[in-house]
């Protein structure tokens, strides 16, 4: 289905919990108590998800929070990826439950996952997650390889005076490891308006500090992509600040408290609890008319027009 600019919406993504294992500071406030006893059941998931597949929607990607948190989650995998219509089933996780549930993931229909990485110092890990443990995350990575998911994507939140010093060797892995690693601009929405403005830099750094990155001639989503010359794998910048991609927009996102934003950086949100059969679908069609051409201007001192912190929207 097309919104009201043309733009083919094919793309879901479902939050299923505000919970995670760890509180990345870009993600959560501190202290935060996420309120999983409002969070949409599975039947309630499913359901949504069988009135976006006909609707046109064949993409859904399953985030939280953490997802491997919420009690459940490779039956829920199964059911959503069983829907008719639904060709690509994928999660965002830290990686931390992979070694013990990627396989299940996999033979549940979850084909590919992007973990979050935004540093390889372990010290620096921990104080970006307020407590996590990197070898989880890496062990994470092994096991979503080791079980065939693919491609895997490596997500790294760029902040400038925090990982800016380790772009050289973030780029490096994908030099001998079959990895898309890509770069995202931090944005100011939720908890991460408390950044001060160093910490808002352009994805031009990663090709300032590593010039020998060489364009593709191909996107991954909204990525724009780049490879080493004798890279494995690519690296993408992601650039919601200095080269947003709005146009190209074909997503819809499903907050675990029943709620459909049209756009991320957006206020508006369709309440979905209670809705049913002609109801659901025609809040559906509603958040797909009400997508926005564009998102409000972000940056260091322009803050994100949506009203919640990542945790509760969905990554």
């Amino acid at each position: 289905m097309k919104d009201g600019f043309g733009r083919e919406v094919n793309y879901l993504r479902m939050s299923v919990t505000e919970n995670c294992n760890q509180r990345c500071v870009y993600c959560m406030p501190e202290g935060a108590i996420p309120r999983d006893w409002d969070c949409l059941s599975d039947d309630e998931l499913v359901e949504i998800a069988r009135a976006a597949a006909e609707l046109g929607i064949n993409k859904i990607r399953i985030t939280g929070g953490e997802p491997l948190v919420r009690r459940g989650i490779v039956e829920l995998c199964e059911r959503i990826g069983s829907v008719p219509g639904i060709r690509d089933l994928s999660m965002t996780t830290n990686g931390a439950r992979l070694p013990v549930m990627a396989r299940e993931l996999k033979e549940a229909g979850v084909s590919r996952v992007n973990i979050s990485l935004d540093t390889l110092d372990p010290d620096k890990f921990k104080k970006i997650t307020r407590g996590g443990n990197i070898r989880d995350t890496l062990l994470g990575i092994d096991a979503a390889f080791e079980c065939g998911m693919t491609p895997i994507k490596l997500n790294t939140v760029l902040i400038g005076g925090f990982n800016d010093d380790e772009i050289y060797k973030l780029v490096e892995l994908t030099r001998s490891c079959p990895v898309e690693l890509r770069f995202i601009e931090l944005m100011p929405i939720g908890s991460a308006h408390t950044f001060s403005p160093q910490a808002y830099i352009p994805n031009s750094a990663v090709l300032d500090k590593v010039p020998e990155l060489k364009p593709l001639d191909e996107e991954s989503g909204v990525a724009r992509l780049y490879k080493l010359p004798d890279g494995k794998g690519r690296v993408g910048l992601i650039s919601p600040l200095s080269h947003e991609f709005c146009d190209s927009c074909s997503r819809l996102r499903l907050t675990p408290d029943r709620c459909m934003k049209p756009s991320l950086h957006s206020p508006e949100e369709i309440r979905l609890k209670g809705l049913h059969g002609a109801e659901l679908t025609w809040a559906l069609k509603l958040a797909i008319a009400h997508k926005p051409r564009q998102h409000g201007a972000l940056s260091a001192t322009e803050r994100s027009a949506s009203l919640r912190d990542m945790n509760r929207i969905g990554g």
